[in-house]
């Protein structure tokens, strides 16, 4: 299922309907402290096991779940190498061991964690093999094929509900000043909640620097920072004190805050399946979103750069092992480039390549809102093919940016070193700009024409269905933005409800309850839970318990003090009128 999804509801439910007790074994700290709390605050007896805990808390825990106190322990996969939890398993009936963020168990997903093959060692050592449960929100088939295999599920049964998520806006951006555009964006959302993810530590420092010169209530998260400040950080956005959270990849995996209305990915990041786990971060209560991308071709090379450098992950892989690992990583990193230069519907591109078939028209990204023409590229197309064979004559390969240079006739000194600009294809697309040249060439790359090497430094090179294009002088077409048209989200930053006034009012309330609880705000109750009642108005127990997001605990605990505000705000109304 997507981030956002209810992925949780489907091992809670089972976990509270049987005998004994759900581990939920889970990489991040944060999920485990936002969901125990729902819970706790939904009357479900719930703990977790984590580095957050002192000794003290730690031994509590452990005599709580002897005592049968618990339905629900959420753990670290590091403890469950400890031998007090292996102790606690022999006393205590363990019905269901759920692994959430199920794609870290393999090596061929965007976020293999070590710690997971520990799942594995830690089951063999139970008395019984109890129902095994596996979640994740992006694996495409062969990660959910490599999950099925190293967890050893026995017949399992498996359900994909679909990737889409309709309330979502897609768009990505090529803007020539990435903070300039970040700013636009920060205006639409004035006050609102919102993640700006970057891809290193230097552009977080930047970016929230400059942010909170320019007046935007803005904070930040990092590898770099003291574990004190990254949760202080962390409280802030969650708790509401902050607006937006400008951060590594190292944050957001598992939060549940409900009311992020925009993800900025202000670099591309390394795959399609981390940047749709990120944007959808955004939106979790249903409610209008917008997931806005920045490109350059820079955040191309530097991902590349990552990918070869990188093995703080990978220290317990052979060479071998490690080396097809980057092929895989390299071979998302097109993917995701792709997804960043395709003139298609953005949201068609993403469900395909989860393996999930969709209308090329969503008209809720920003390649189906932007005024496209479609274009014969016929010329075109002959052109570049007949450019990388003559640069493949000479024994040269390039990638795409000195390719377009190439063909637009740039005068550089790499050009010049290799020669380039003496061969017959040099200068022949002068009229047209490089970034559209770039445009065709990924296209061509796309649908199979040319071919893009998987190396540390990929480089075009023409295969044999480029003879189409040269020799049978296939006709193509492509859409293609007008020059100089800007994309419009179509996505409504407010969203109406029947009264702001009342909406304002039980927002305070929500606010005023949150901060005794010492929980965030929508763990009493979302946004669209508030808008509901602003639309029902509920004035009884039963009409509260109609309204999306009330149940029962909720109801009794906090309903009468919101059934009072509605009578209060309803009674000033008649004495205004």
């Amino acid at each position: 299922m997507p981030t956002g999804a209810g992925k949780s509801a489907c091992y809670q439910v089972p976990a509270i309907l049987l005998p004994g007790i759900t581990l939920v074994i889970s990489p991040l700290i944060s999920l485990m402290k936002d969901q125990v709390n729902a819970l706790v605050q939904t009357g479900v007896k719930a703990a977790y096991i984590n580095s957050t805990l002192s000794y003290k808390q730690y031994v509590e825990v452990l005599r709580r779940a002897m005592d049968g106190t618990y339905k629900i322990i959420y753990v670290a996969p590091e403890r469950l190498v400890s031998d007090d939890l292996l102790k606690l398993t022999e006393q205590i009936k363990i019905s269901m061991i759920t692994v959430d963020e199920a794609h870290c168990v393999s090596q061929w997903g965007q976020d293999f964690r070590p710690s997971y093959l520990k799942i594995l060692d830690f089951i063999s050592k139970l008395p019984y093999r109890p129902i095994i449960s596996a979640f994740t929100a992006t694996a495409t088939a062969d990660v959910r094929d490599d999950v099925t295999s190293i967890l050893k599920l026995i017949n399992p049964k498996v359900v994909t509900t679909g990737f889409n998520r309709h309330n979502l806006y897609f768009e990505v951006q090529k803007p020539e000043n990435k903070f300039a555009a970040l700013i636009i964006i920060l205006e639409k959302f004035r006050n609102r909640s919102g993640i700006v993810y970057c891809s290193t530590r230097k552009t977080v420092e930047e970016v929230c620097n400059e942010l909170n010169k320019q007046g935007y209530s803005a904070t930040r998260y990092h590898a770099g920072l003291d574990e004190n400040e990254r949760t202080n950080n962390q409280d802030s956005f969650i708790y509401d004190r902050k607006a937006v959270m400008v951060a590594t990849n190292a944050f957001g995996m598992g939060i549940d805050k409900s009311n992020v209305s925009f993800v900025v990915h202000y670099n591309m990041p390394k795959d399609l399946e981390s940047y749709y786990q990120e944007a959808g971060r955004a939106g979790r209560d249903g409610e209008p979103a917008d997931c806005i991308l920045l490109y350059s071709g820079q955040d191309v090379r530097l991902n590349q750069f990552l990918i070869e450098n990188s093995n703080d992950e990978n220290d317990e892989l052979d060479l071998e092992a490690l080396e097809r690992k980057r092929i895989k990583d390299r071979e998302r990193l097109k993917a995701i480039t792709y997804y960043c230069t395709t003139a298609s519907c953005l949201r068609e591109y993403i469900l395909k390549y989860f393996g999930e078939s969709s209308p090329n028209y969503c008209g809720n990204c920003s390649n189906c809102n932007s005024n496209f023409e479609l274009t014969d590229i016929t010329i075109e197309a002959q052109k570049i093919v007949s450019c990388v064979y003559r640069i493949e004559q000479r024994g040269k390969s390039f990638g795409k940016a000195m390719l377009a240079d190439i063909l637009h006739g740039i005068k550089n000194e790499r050009i010049k070193r290799f020669n380039m600009d003496t061969i017959s294809t040099y200068g022949i697309m002068s009229e047209i700009s490089v970034q559209r040249i770039r445009t065709i060439i990924d296209y061509l790359i796309e649908y199979g024409y040319l071919e893009l090497s998987n190396e540390e430094y990929a480089v075009v090179r023409s295969i044999k269905k480029s003879l189409e294009i040269v020799r049978d002088k296939k006709p193509l077409q492509m859409r293609l933005v007008k020059e100089a048209e800007k994309a419009v989200s179509t996505n409504k930053v407010a969203v109406n409800v029947k009264d702001e006034e009342l909406f304002s009012e039980l927002k305070r309330l929500r606010t005023k309850l949150a901060e005794e609880a010492h929980v965030p705000a929508y763990i009493i109750f979302t946004d669209a839970t508030l808008r509901d009642m602003c639309e029902k108005l509920p004035t009884s127990n039963d009409e509260l318990l109609a309204i999306s997001g009330v149940g029962k605990v909720k109801q009794e605990r906090y309903g009468w003090l919101f059934i009072n505000a509605i009578l209060k705000y309803q009674n000033d109304m008649l004495i205004i009128k």
